[in-house]
């Protein structure tokens, strides 16, 4: 029997035919994924360096002529003292955003999996109704 005949006589079913298209969708989205994480790195990490090079260009270019200034050292210490302690300040902030970023990140799947749970008693219920409505409509249908 050809593909076409075949095709032709096996019969269609909508639930069938959405959830396997859905499926085929979702699946290749979620293939893509590792990409897309990696590339959103690639890029952030691109960004963050070309920071870091801009701050050490302006280094060596404003060195010099900083250092023929003669800025009193007590001055520079206690700007250092403060740098230091904003520096300390922002890196904790973000420790402290990664830590919410995961917990949130964690709450969410949890809500999901609820979600999840949730829709699988819905259709345990929905089922049973469609087997009570079948049962009853049976003779329904029917021709006299």
């Amino acid at each position: 029997m050809s593909k076409e005949s075949k095709q032709k006589s096996e019969k269609i079913s909508i639930c069938d035919l959405m959830k396997d298209n859905t499926s085929k969708i979702i699946q290749k989205l979620e293939s893509q994924t590792p990409s897309y994480f990696q590339q959103s790195t690639d890029l952030y990490s691109a960004y963050l360096h070309t920071l870091d090079d801009v701050y050490g260009t302006c280094y060596i270019s404003e060195k010099e002529f900083f250092d023929k200034l003669d800025i009193d050292q007590g001055i520079l210490a206690a700007y250092r003292n403060y740098s230091n302690s904003v520096t300390d300040a922002i890196l904790q902030q973000i420790e402290m955003f990664a830590k919410i970023r995961e917990q949130n990140i964690q709450m969410q799947i949890s809500a999901i999996q609820t979600y999840d749970n949730f829709v699988h008693s819905m259709m345990e219920s929905y089922a049973k109704y469609l087997g009570q409505f079948n049962k009853f409509s049976s003779g329904f249908w029917k021709n006299p």
